[in-house]
């Protein structure tokens, strides 16, 4: 059961809120994993409205991908996720990839998002957002982000149904070895 629609009230983004604000009683789980989620776009760059993302990541595994089409290990590794992916929903195993970009412009996540079919985090503060939550972004990013990161990019963090991170997968030190550490039982489910 989803939350009633009333109870999510999008604000604009700013430098230190989500654009997504909290219901004062949620009643199922999923609307408190929703909230977890910072807004997201489909893979043509537009955005997606909750009940959307609802069943999208209904049912599956759900993990953030942080990455940058400029990155050359991104792009290496990239093959292997999508393998992955494949390998796990032909399996029963559905796994959902969520894109956290770290990309310099909207059309390159755009155009990345499309080749791997996937969701997106909007890039600039909603991204980075996400980035200093985890602790993960590219060192070129260390400028504007800090030096406080635990890992560079490529990296996705494997989600629970309660929006918590279950795992964390150091592609980029481990490369597609780190895809062995994705738990797929029941209980990340959304």
């Amino acid at each position: 059961m989803i939350a009633p629609a009333a109870c999510f009230a999008f604000i604009p983004s700013t430098r230190h809120s989500s654009p997504l604000t909290r219901c004062a009683s949620r009643t199922s789980i999923m609307s408190s994993s929703l909230a977890a989620l910072p807004n997201l776009n489909k893979s043509d760059g537009t955005g997606v409205s909750l009940d959307e993302v609802s069943a999208q990541v209904n049912g599956k595994h759900v993990a953030l991908y942080f990455a940058a089409g400029w990155c050359p290990m991104c792009t290496s590794f990239e093959p292997s996720l999508m393998q992955f992916r494949e390998a796990a929903n032909s399996s029963g195993k559905n796994v959902e990839i969520i894109y956290v970009p770290s990309d310099r412009q909207a059309a390159d996540v755009v155009k990345r998002t499309s080749s791997m079919n996937m969701l997106s985090v909007p890039i600039g503060e909603e991204a980075d957002a996400m980035k200093r939550k985890y602790k993960i972004w590219a060192g070129a990013e260390s400028v504007k982000l800090g030096m406080g990161r635990r890992s560079g990019v490529p990296a996705l963090v494997v989600l629970d149904k309660s929006g918590d991170e279950v795992a964390f997968l150091a592609a980029e030190s481990k490369g597609a070895k780190a895809l062995g550490d994705w738990p797929l039982d029941d209980s990340g489910l959304w």
